[in-house]
């Protein structure tokens, strides 16, 4: 950063003619001040933080010291703000700003823009300060994890729609099982903003039905993945009510989301493999239960045969036929039952089965067509009903608009044997016979066509002979 320039202003007239002259306290404090900006400017400066304080306003005053020295220093709110760790007493660190002198007080100041901890990266440190403060709180406590459902109906995914995390969850969903429906709440996963975005997105699709929660992103520097480390987001999952799994980044990378999350995977395609089985493993897992449940039944059928065959061979000596009767029919009931029972479970498993391969079914892409293709034709015959209504509605309305409109007409009154008079030249439509005189020209129009006469002779009401004139029309 180049260090600011500072113009020293030239001395007063007044000081230049009489250097016996003194200068108020005001004149040396600023020539101090211009002094030191212009030798010294901006500087980097290391030592402990003391005293460390943030007013309302949002500055924060503070000292640097060693051994032998403290240096006063501030931090105005706008680089306050853009800190990535919190500084503490004692805590060591390196300082940039200018130096100058606060003029009120008459002391020398460093006026920071910017503090780095010394040895340690401010994200570092920023994280290590985090993750203490919500271990403290018992958001990483084992207690809170959720179990993961073996087999997810619907998905939720919150990463980047443009980034290879997606693509990649979606491959692996698709192939491992096509059944389970995906949800995708998009946002940026770096940058500004970007934490608050993915806090946004966890909400959202924890208020939504869904099974399972995947959050990632690849891999990426500190920096990049570091809205990941950011407080909302950790809180966002740890209060989330539907489980969740990370994979964020490579396997190296842990961020804050890792702990609060129910299961970390070490990559976004670990995490869809987590969240989802293969098929084939699940029918495999089916058939192993069926099978074990045959040999056991077997099992309990055999060692019932041998119990009761010893019991008859014990006992045969004594009363062979009324000892053997009873456990008979019982072992004839026995084996109804058992095979009843395994009838119905095989049919129970095997309409299981069914419905499963019927879900597998209907999310193919093939049926999914269909039914948008029938839906599109009923909403284009729809559309063909609605449209012509208005037609007609506006046809109905402009003839009776036109009926209106013709009995309205003074063409229509001169049919029905009216006729109209203008004076001429002037073109006066005349009202009254008072405004005419003999010898004047006027023009008459009848219902078809029109004349031009003179006026030979004028016949007034004896009411109006005193109204010579009378009234005409424009």
């Amino acid at each position: 950063m180049k260090p600011d320039t500072v113009h020293v202003p030239p001395e007063s007239e007044e000081a230049r003619g009489d250097r016996a002259l003194p200068l108020t306290v005001t004149q040396l404090t600023r020539r101090i001040r211009f002094v030191i900006e212009r030798e010294i400017g901006n500087v980097l400066v290391q030592g402990e933080v003391s005293n460390w304080r943030v007013y309302q306003s949002g500055h924060a005053y503070f000292s640097l010291k060693d051994d032998a020295s403290v240096l006063p220093c501030v931090m105005f709110s706008p680089h306050v703000r853009h800190l990535k760790f919190t500084p503490e007493n004692g805590l060591s660190v390196i300082a940039q700003g200018r130096v100058s002198v606060y003029e009120r007080d008459g002391r020398y100041q460093l006026y920071a823009e910017m503090l780095e901890p010394a040895g340690w990266g401010a994200l570092q440190l920023a994280y290590e300060q985090l993750r203490r403060k919500l271990e403290a709180e018992g958001l990483f406590a084992a207690d809170r994890k959720k179990p993961i459902p073996r087999v997810p109906a619907r998905v939720g995914v919150v990463t980047s729609p443009r980034g290879a995390a997606i693509r990649d969850i979606l491959n692996v969903l698709r192939r491992r099982f096509s059944a389970a429906r995906v949800l995708i709440s998009p946002t940026r996963v770096q940058g500004e903003g970007a934490a608050a975005e993915i806090a946004e997105a966890i909400r959202l699709l924890d208020s939504r039905d869904v099974d399972v929660i995947i959050v990632a992103r690849g891999g990426g520097s500190m920096e990049d993945l570091w809205a990941f480390n950011e407080e909302c987001v950790v809180r966002a999952v740890a209060e989330c009510k539907t489980p969740v799994v990370t994979g964020v980044g490579h396997e190296t990378d842990t961020t804050l989301v890792d702990f609060a999350a129910d299961l970390r995977a070490p990559t976004p395609s670990a995490a869809a493999e987590i969240v989802a089985r293969e098929k084939e493993g699940l029918e495999a897992t089916l058939q192993a239960l069926l099978n074990r449940a045959r040999r056991g039944v077997e099992l309990r059928r055999e060692r019932l045969a041998s119990r009761l065959d010893q019991v008859s061979r014990s006992l045969f000596t004594f009363l062979p036929e009324r000892i053997f009767q009873g456990p008979r029919l019982e072992l004839d009931r026995f084996r109804e039952g058992l095979e009843s029972a395994m009838r119905d479970r095989l049919a129970q498993i095997r309409r299981t089965l069914d419905m499963r391969q019927s879900q597998l079914n209907q999310q193919s892409p093939v049926n999914r067509l269909w039914v948008a293709r029938e839906r599109l034709r009923g909403i284009r015959l729809h559309l063909q009903t609605v449209s012509g209504f208005p037609r007609l509605r506006y046809a109905y309305r402009l003839t009776t608009l036109g009926g209106k409109l013709h009995a309205l007409s003074p063409l229509a009154v001169l049919g029905r044997g009216y006729a109209l008079a203008w004076r001429l030249p002037d073109r006066l439509l005349i009202r009254s016979a008072a405004a005419l005189a003999p010898g004047m020209d006027m023009e008459v129009r009848f219902g078809e066509g029109a004349v031009t006469a003179t006026v030979r002779e004028v016949n007034l009401p004896s009411e109006c002979q005193n109204n010579a004139g009378g009234d005409t029309g424009g």
